[in-house]
């Protein structure tokens, strides 16, 4: 009985306790209402704020760069790459001005995978690096394919060191045709510079990791060559 009555105590304690603390909790809402009523404040005003940027300013200027890269892909897929990239002076600005004007927007960094691929097809490797440099995307197809396309520039330019790396990051994708080829091309690059035993590991890893891929298909002899 004795033990009993010493738990009810215990538990009474323990009740006495959470009360206090709840008492206690209950007085600082109150003593600090308006700090809290400042906060709840603050943290509206910022959620809004956030819905006010994205529904008034980022979703129509993403439409807006959404819009001009129609327009200037028209050119593009009309094979004028001059007006694609510098506009027609009426309607369309063409890729170099999407891809400065909304270059935190990712229409803005497709205009200059566009703008990049223009360059090249037109034969000014520099300029089309630059653009080519400033893609990102977390695409399986889009992003290692614009990788390859920089090392290629690169190569025209005759800085090897950056295609090689170039190509490499276009390989990392994985994927199962511009893998390959990327791997090649940076196995023939280190060929080039003397680097035989890069450019061995590169054409390994075609026979190993993409066996049925074009670029498997003689690569023997590369191996031979590098080893």
């Amino acid at each position: 009985m004795a033990k009993k009555k010493e738990e009810f105590v215990k538990q009474d304690e323990q009740l006495q306790e959470v009360n206090e603390a709840l008492t206690g909790a209950g007085k600082w809402i109150e003593d600090n209402a308006n700090l809290i009523s400042w906060i709840v404040c603050g943290i509206a005003v910022v959620v809004m704020g956030v819905i006010a940027i994205n529904n008034y300013v980022i979703k129509p200027h993403a439409q807006e760069a959404s819009n001009e890269n129609a327009k200037a892909e028209a050119y593009f897929m009309a094979g004028d790459f001059d007006k694609a990239l510098k506009g027609d002076d009426a309607e369309c600005i063409g890729f170099e001005a999407i891809a400065d004007e909304y270059k935190h927007y990712q229409q803005g960094k497709l205009a200059a995978l566009y703008a990049g691929i223009c360059y090249f097809e037109k034969g000014e490797y520099e300029e089309a690096a630059e653009y080519l440099k400033r893609f990102d995307a977390d695409d399986v197809n889009i992003d290692p394919a614009a990788h390859q396309l920089l090392g290629d520039a690169y190569v025209e330019l005759q800085e090897y060191g950056k295609a090689a790396k170039a190509f490499e990051a276009a390989a990392k994708s994985g994927n199962e045709v511009i893998a390959p080829m990327s791997l090649k091309k940076a196995g023939l690059v280190y060929l080039h510079e003397g680097q035989n035993a890069k450019a061995l590991k590169a054409f390994k890893a075609i026979k190993e990791n993409y066996p049925s891929s074009a670029e498997a298909q003689d690569i023997d002899k590369y191996i031979a060559v590098a080893e």
